[in-house]
């Protein structure tokens, strides 16, 4: 998930500025979304591989939800999620399961340098995992077209959220660079902060997630990067936590997280106004968790 080198080694090479994000040509501004879900569906998982045959291919674990074993009627939207140093997707489940069972695709990347099986590891290489995340984006947007495909016509490709935790939290501030497209239409960064350039382009709603006693990455750091973004953001404080102990189910602020990102996710993806007011009382619980909201009912 991530190392107490992190700070030290990644943000001196990142801060000094990261590798292309910007994607193909953007979508015209999506249609209304369809009402989010109201109960929890049926998960499934696939795997799929970006690029095999490329210098940088990109293994990528999908969650989806279902109904009588197929893939659920509708369109969800997509929620890319990046990993930390040394993890994997398969580490993520506990928060992939729940989103895509509230009605998201979850897709999530195995970086090629920085997941835990890499041949040849490397810190700096978090900064071309944006423009690897956008080719993500790319290849799903391409894979809704595709005749025969399990998903094809299943994914809302003009509704994106970036998510991530640690460098993968890096990675995401990485996508939201001057010029963006408008499909990314909100981000969610965990126990990260923000790289040069990012933050400059359209203001999509952000939410920082950061514990009070990360040793890895400092609660100053995400501050720093909270600060920066220009649009509508909240920073969601875990009180007396670390690098990442509360994403895991049962452990304090767990289910204050995972309530509060969701209702994020609903707000921005699903335009659900419900969830958007639900967000502040999900979010703060005395003792856990405390929220400096500047979202101020801003549409995404």
């Amino acid at each position: 998930m991530g190392e107490r080198r992190l700070c030290a080694v990644v943000l001196a090479a990142l801060l000094a500025g990261c590798g292309p994000a910007t994607a193909a040509t953007d979508a015209p501004a999506p249609p209304p979304a369809r009402h989010a879900p109201d109960h929890a569906l049926p998960v499934a998982v696939r795997t799929l591989t970006v690029d095999p045959s490329g210098s940088r291919p990109l293994p990528v674990t999908l969650w989806y939800p279902t109904v009588g074993g197929r893939v659920a009627p509708g369109r969800f939207p997509v929620v890319l999620h990046s990993h930390g140093l040394r993890s994997l997707p398969a580490l993520h489940a506990a928060l992939a399961v729940r989103w895509a069972a509230a009605g998201f695709v979850v897709a999530a990347p195995a970086y090629p340098h920085t997941n835990r099986r890499a041949a040849r590891f490397s810190r700096a290489d978090v900064r071309n995992q944006p423009a690897d995340a956008w080719r993500v984006i790319r290849h799903l947007v391409r894979l809704d077209a595709r005749a025969g495909d399990p998903l094809a016509g299943h994914l809302d490709v003009g509704r994106f959220a970036a998510t991530g935790h640690s460098a993968g939290g890096f990675t995401t501030a990485g996508m939201f660079t001057s010029g963006h497209p408008a499909r990314l239409r909100s981000g969610v960064i965990i126990a990260g902060g923000g790289l040069a350039g990012a933050f400059a382009g359209p203001g999509a709603p952000l939410l920082f997630v950061h514990g009070t006693a990360d040793p890895v990455v400092p609660l100053a750091v995400g501050r720093a990067g909270y600060q920066r973004a220009s649009g509508p953001k909240a920073f969601l404080s875990v009180l007396g936590q670390g690098h990442g102990e509360y994403l895991t189910p049962g452990r304090p602020g767990f289910e204050q997280v995972l309530a509060t990102v969701t209702d994020f996710l609903r707000w921005t993806l699903y335009d659900d106004r419900d969830a958007d007011r639900r967000l502040r009382s999900d979010a703060t619980r005395p003792g856990v968790t405390t929220l400096d909201d500047r979202l101020a009912d801003a549409g995404p």
